[in-house]
């Protein structure tokens, strides 16, 4: 008889290298930043800065505090300016970074004053050069600080309630809400006292320090669901049970990036007193088995991907809670727009005003003269939204013409085009070291010429622009995302340029867009290529015909 060929001889499957799920392979690290993040309590190094670096400079910093541990402050280092986008990923971080921190403000819910305003702006215009932008979590980030000045301006934030801490880092990021919490007419539940317990019990917990990454909230419980739940790490809407009334279901797993998935929901109807504690057993799951060896699987989606929903919730349940949860109604998708701006009727009888400064991007003395705005005409409560607006909140009908005029002299709209109303960026290649081109001011740039050369459309439109595949912008689920990469010009050089993402949407019909194979834009080209393809749909879609609709049937013709 022929021996077996070595082709055909049955072998072992190979054994699956531990995943680095503490409750199933033990807490031992299985890389160089599990086992700094075990060395020492994740938030020691705060005492470091005030004691030594800041008194020391710069480069009395070790490279294990600047990175990682100084993400668990809020801070990181920039990028140095000489920089381009072909240099990314091609030298060590430590070459890329600059002696300048990017610091980030945690405002968790949007919950802003006219104090809180105007420290940042002051924060912004003695330590940041100027430097202020809303973020799309509800944040401020300001750049170009110095680590000699950190110690005092977290100060001058504490003194207002703010802080840096927990805003990076493997922990619970900000915990996002609905900007108009407790005041809209259309809400069906007030979230705020579940994001209240969330910050008063569990923000700071060491438990919660050593995550395998990022853990992402929103909450809302108004009724367009205007926290983007789909792609958070967990996200609680408002959920109406035939029997108990308002509450909310709960979605996990959610995230873009480089594996862009939507949050699948527990199928769970959950009261408002129980919110914090399942966003905390959640947490705690995630803390205990989610995959902490490679880094680019340590998120939480990709343990639901993995176990299913049915297990996660059995598993939260079993082990995290210490009762079952309700099965709950299914929470459907709300269509239509989600951001807040413009005049909007308050439940009271008062008024909320939305303005948008374009792609979110501010400057101290704004800040400083929105403040003073605000308390001239009477305004207690501002807030920030997670489309980089700024709210005015419990305006008098007879404040709101004379209060958008007064902003929009600082440089804020309270009318904006469809243009930039929709425009988002993220940080870009003038800052972030993970970036391949320039963001904002692209964006700023397309949004001006659009407006001269198409004025306006009659639907909205949403447009992304993203320095990396990582989709701070939300380029995949944007109507036109544009993916910043280096690409080669005609002329053989290496050049900024945009992968293009059509018709994306969290909407009715989730999808991530639709990619041209081979399609490449030139960062040069970039205003001449999206208004030639807004300039197709405005003349060729049909009445009330969205754009992502127009995309989906749109011959390929008119879409490069």
């Amino acid at each position: 008889m022929a021996p077996t060929s070595p082709a055909t001889r049955t072998r072992k499957p190979r054994a699956k290298k531990p995943e680095g799920q503490w409750k199933i392979d033990g807490t031992k690290p299985l890389n160089h930043e599990e086992e700094l993040k075990q060395e020492e309590a994740a938030f020691a190094v705060k005492q470091r800065v005030i004691d030594t670096y800041s008194k020391e400079g710069f480069d009395s910093i070790p490279a294990e505090d600047l990175a990682p541990r100084f993400k668990w402050l809020g801070i990181y280092t920039q990028r140095r300016q000489d920089l381009g986008g072909e240099y990314t990923k091609q030298i060590d971080n430590s070459e890329m970074q600059d002696h300048y921190f990017m610091m980030r403000v945690r405002i968790d819910g949007g919950q802003l004053n006219p104090e809180r305003v105007r420290t940042i702006g002051e924060i912004s215009r003695d330590f940041a050069r100027s430097t202020a932008d809303l973020t799309d979590r509800q944040n401020v980030q300001l750049h170009w600080i110095e680590i000699e000045d950190v110690p005092e301006i977290w100060e001058r934030l504490e003194a207002v309630g703010l802080t840096t801490i927990m805003a990076c880092g493997d922990v619970p990021r900000v915990i996002m809400g609905s900007p108009v919490a407790g005041i809209a007419a259309d809400e069906v539940i007030d979230a705020t006292p579940a994001i209240d317990e969330i910050h008063e019990k569990y923000l700071g917990d060491e438990d919660l320090a050593n995550l395998p990454r990022k853990y992402k909230t929103g909450i809302s419980g108004n009724a367009r669901q205007d926290v983007n739940h789909e792609i958070q790490d967990i996200g609680f809407v408002a959920s109406v049970h035939p029997e108990h009334g308002p509450g909310f279901e709960c979605f996990v797993g959610g995230g873009l990036s480089t594996n862009p998935m939507i949050g699948q929901p527990l199928g769970a109807w959950i009261p408002l007193e129980r919110v914090a504690e399942v966003w905390h057993a959640v947490a705690l799951l995630f803390r205990d088995y989610g995959f902490r060896r490679l880094r680019n699987r340590a998120r939480i989606k990709f343990l639901v991907k993995e176990w299913g929903i049915e297990k996660f919730r059995r598993i939260l349940e079993d082990e995290y809670l210490d009762e079952p949860l309700i099965d709950g109604p299914k929470v459907e998708t709300r269509p239509g727009g989600r951001d807040h701006i413009g005049v909007h009727e308050q439940k009271d009888g008062r008024f909320y005003l939305g303005v948008k400064p374009t792609v979110g991007h501010l400057t101290g003395e704004q800040l400083i003269e929105i403040a003073d705005i605000a308390e001239a005409h009477g305004v207690e409560r501002i807030r920030t939204t997670n489309a980089k607006e700024l709210l005015f909140l419990d305006v008098e009908r007879e404040e709101i013409n004379p209060l958008s005029r007064d902003l929009a002299d600082a440089g804020l709209y309270p009318q904006p085009s469809e243009f930039r109303r929709g425009i988002m960026t993220c940080t870009g290649l003038e800052f972030c070291k993970l970036a391949y081109t320039t963001t904002k001011a692209y964006g700023i740039e397309l949004v001006d010429e659009l407006e001269e050369r198409i004025g306006d459309l009659d639907t909205p439109i949403t447009i992304g622009i993203n320095g990396c595949p990582n989709a701070c912008a939300r380029t995949q689920v944007s109507d036109i995302g544009l993916k910043g990469q280096v690409v080669t010009d005609d002329d053989g050089n290496k050049v900024e340029g945009f992968q293009v993402h059509l018709g994306g949407s969290m909407s009715l019909d989730q999808n991530f867009g639709r990619k041209l194979k081979g399609h490449k834009v030139l960062a040069t080209e970039l205003n001449d290529y999206v208004a030639r393809v807004v300039g197709n749909f405005k003349e060729k879609s049909n009445d009330g015909e969205l754009f992502r609709e127009w995309v989906a049937r749109a011959p390929e013709d008119d879409l490069r």
